[in-house]
């Protein structure tokens, strides 16, 4: 097999860390974590990461590797991804990249969007705009994005405004740009978009969180709960957890807040792979755990 990468996503609970782990065995592989949460030690429960066991049977790469006081982006992400996959590739093995975590695989197959990043100066300026002054000068600007986003959506039409007082070119403009290469790269890329039918997605995401609850995700949380980074906190699950503990909400009101979250997680992810055409898509075929 090709030592080059290959990359297994779906949404959460659709079974693929063990199909990871499959084809690492079946092409003496490696497995690099892409999931933004198991980035972080000390939380293996509430992300679901591997278990000591699996990470035994073939080389685990980006586990564990941060502290729950440090925050994580994508472009961090990258910087710690590529030079683990560089090494994967010399040693003459084939970097099995999976996990759920969108915008952290796009930074790690496409690069960083050319966009440029927010300005909170300029931000809290246009924030003093009413929506139909924001309206007048983007089509104004760029009346291509103008005509392509939904104007009544007052954050797009900002972002869109930002964008071309910040670099002087149209969003419209940029983002052509960004696909042409981004179709360019995707001639490079391989991997497979795991395809699991809802109601069996949304039994198992209600059995992973009951067993998540019960073994061990409170003490996670409370273990950590004075020193969790922003980036922690948007974890599924954390929220609800802290609920907990201080006494708003019951135990069972924590799993069912739990479930309904990871179920509308997975619809987005569901959404964001299927736009990414460069993968397969791959009808789940029964678990291999």
């Amino acid at each position: 097999m090709s030592a080059r990468p290959f990359y297994v996503c779906g949404p959460t609970a659709s079974g693929k860390s063990a199909r990871a782990l499959a084809l690492a065995r079946l092409w003496d592989g490696e497995i690099v974590n892409a999931d933004a949460f198991q980035l972080y030690r000390g939380l293996e429960t509430i992300t679901a990461a591997p278990s000591p066991q699996d990470q035994s049977i073939v080389p685990h790469h980006l586990y564990g590797v941060l502290s729950p006081n440090e925050t994580c982006d994508a472009q961090r992400y990258r910087s710690l991804a590529r030079p683990v996959i560089d090494a994967i590739i010399a040693r003459g093995k084939t970097p099995i990249i999976t996990g759920g975590s969108g915008l952290y695989l796009k930074f790690l197959t496409h690069g960083p969007s050319p966009l440029p990043q927010g300005n909170a100066a300029l931000r809290a300026e246009l924030d003093a705009l009413s929506l139909e002054e924001l309206v007048a000068e983007l089509q104004t600007a760029d009346p291509v994005e103008a005509a392509q986003i939904n104007l009544r959506n007052r954050r797009y039409v900002s972002r869109a405004v930002e964008i071309f007082r910040l670099s002087g070119i149209p969003a419209s403009e940029q983002r052509q740009n960004w696909e042409h290469v981004s179709k360019e790269k995707e001639n490079e890329l391989r991997g497979i978009f795991l395809q699991i039918p809802r109601p069996l997605l949304h039994e198992r995401i209600a059995a992973r969180c009951r067993d998540m609850l019960e073994h061990g995700a409170i003490a996670e949380i409370a273990a950590h709960r004075d020193h969790l980074s922003t980036t922690c906190r948007k974890a599924i699950g954390v929220p609800q957890i802290l609920d907990l503990l201080d006494g708003k909400i019951d135990h069972e009101t924590c799993l069912q807040l739990i479930i309904q979250a990871t179920r509308q997680y997975a619809k987005r992810q569901e959404t964001w792979f299927r736009r990414e055409t460069w993968l397969t898509p791959t009808p789940w075929d029964g678990p291999l755990e």
